[in-house]
């Protein structure tokens, strides 16, 4: 509980049982009321590993659903859970934990209803080992983004993430897609709906067991977000409608 806020961790899972519990130990259980695990079909033993380690909402997926879709899994058991904070933390440790506390208080104290872990801020993203390619396309698609919708975002692409539960509850999020271009679909929709994001600046790391697209999916995200910018500005000019902005 912060602020009287209920607070609620959702760690969207796939094949983490090497970095669980290091994710797990450095969430600050003093404000955090509930953390919800959805592992979306590992072939590993996440889920087993989860419920040891006292995590009390773990949801398994049968088959696997992709990144979008065990996030609106994850969203959904939020809601359902009466959270009014919630903060999407990836449980592979790419991003660290010990920035939760800043996160959930600028939402707490109602600073922004939606704050991000930008590793573009700063020189957290090539100090922890972000291929100079990624670095570089991230940032060439993050101008033509801001220029498309007119925003200000330093990236849209990290996937440490925290909103009022009203946010996620005024989107639309189950038209989105089950796959990686969910999360810019999801930074859409809250601009379109008028809210503001806050970034904080945040180290991350980049090794083995860090969940990772390779360099062809890298190029279809990134052809999937520039779709979505389009369909944002040709929406918001009134030229043509979509689902995600209803």
């Amino acid at each position: 509980m912060y602020n009287n806020k209920k607070v609620v961790i959702v760690l969207p899972a796939y094949n983490a049982a090497q970095t669980l519990a290091q994710t797990y130990a450095e969430i600050p259980m003093d404000v955090v009321d509930e953390v919800v695990l959805v592992d979306d079909a590992s072939k590993d033993n996440t889920s087993e590993l989860a419920k040891e380690l006292g995590i009390k909402h773990v949801i398994r997926h049968d088959q696997n659903k992709g990144y979008g879709g065990n996030q609106k899994t994850c969203y959904n058991k939020a809601l359902s859970l009466n959270a009014d904070i919630v903060v999407m933390l990836h449980p592979d440790y790419q991003y660290t934990p010990k920035l939760l506390l800043a996160m959930i208080s600028i939402i707490g104290n109602e600073v922004y209803p939606v704050v991000f872990g930008s590793r573009i801020l700063g020189k957290g993203a090539l100090n922890g080992g972000m291929p100079m390619y990624k670095y570089i396309f991230n940032r060439m698609l993050t101008l033509t983004q801001n220029i498309l919708i007119n925003q200000k975002l330093s990236e849209y692409h990290t996937g440490y993430r925290a909103f009022s539960a009203e946010v996620i509850r005024a989107v639309n999020f189950e038209a989105n897609s089950d796959d990686f271009v969910f999360d810019n679909q999801m930074v859409s929709q809250i601009f379109y709906k008028g809210f503001e994001i806050g970034e904080v600046t945040c180290p991350t790391k980049y090794f083995e067991e860090a969940s990772s697209i390779n360099f062809k999916r890298s190029v279809e995200y990134g052809l999937g977000c520039l779709k979505v910018c389009f369909i944002h500005l040709f929406c918001k000019l009134g030229v043509m409608k979509s689902e995600l902005y209803k």
